[in-house]
């Protein structure tokens, strides 16, 4: 159960898409400064935890140019904390223009387990230095968990058909990896904000000890001009873990509007 809240928990801040090496960006953000979206985790019906993800008015400039402060916090439900404890808080400094990350830091708690990271990345030279040492990838684009979600929110998917896939580079855990994503289509979802159509993915995972052999990971995001995420959901060994937008604030364009840029 632990590794399956920490995978949701994780999609929660970053629904790293996995596009960016091969289709072309929007060149305005389909967020703005305010915009705060709310999440629910559940392991079956069981309220499991809360995350809210935030775009917020930098403090720090780098290079003189427009930059976003991202922000994520994720919690576990006092109900589930008897059981497992989280409390982790993200934040990420982004170019307001092609959306790639300054800076990245975090701190987790997770029952006794504890971590910091402060990591700084140079795309010109393809690295990232972070706690532990400079780590070297094979592109300019490496991304952190929120940049890497916000940035796929931006990708024109006009090109996409249904079983395409691509890739993602990122930055996580002391090393740089790469997460393949496959697009499904589109599909009418029920939410409590609604009825709305959302284009479909299936990230992909591994099987072992919490998944099943044939399980799959889905999420839903919005088919308009704010591209964001409302449902993640995946079977276990024992049931399911689902997650749900409960509440969206700030938005720059009215949820379920269709954009220029929509499938």
């Amino acid at each position: 159960m632990k590794k399956a809240y920490c995978t949701l928990l994780a999609l929660l801040i970053s629904f790293t898409w996995s596009f960016a090496q091969s289709l072309p960006y929007l060149k305005e953000p389909t967020f703005k400064e305010g915009e705060k979206l709310s999440y629910k985790l559940r392991y079956g019906i069981i309220s499991a935890a809360n995350g809210v993800l935030s775009v917020n008015k930098s403090q720090l400039q780098f290079s003189n140019k427009n930059t976003f402060h991202l922000n994520a916090f994720g919690q576990t439900s006092s109900a589930f904390s008897i059981f497992y404890t989280v409390k982790n808080k993200y934040d990420s400094y982004i170019d307001g223009n092609t959306y790639q990350p300054y800076l990245y830091t975090e701190d987790i708690h997770e029952n006794s387990y504890t971590r910091k990271e402060y990591a700084t990345f140079d795309h010109k030279n393809s690295t990232v230095k972070g706690a532990k040492g400079t780590f070297k990838g094979k592109t300019s684009q490496i991304f952190d968990l929120l940049s890497a979600y916000y940035f796929a929110r931006n990708l024109n998917l006009s090109s996409l058909k249904s079983g395409d896939s691509f890739k993602i580079t990122y930055f996580l855990n002391d090393e740089i990896a790469e997460l393949k994503v496959e697009y499904v289509g589109t599909e009418q979802i029920k939410t409590s904000l609604g009825t709305l159509d959302c284009i479909k993915l299936s990230p992909e995972i591994k099987p072992g000890r919490i998944f099943k052999k044939d399980s799959r990971l889905y999420l839903w995001v919005t088919n308009d001009g704010n591209r964001i995420p409302v449902k993640a959901q995946v079977e276990i060994l024992i049931g399911s873990v689902t997650m749900e937008l409960t509440k969206a604030e700030g938005l720059k364009y009215e949820l379920g509007k269709k954009a220029s840029y929509s499938k």
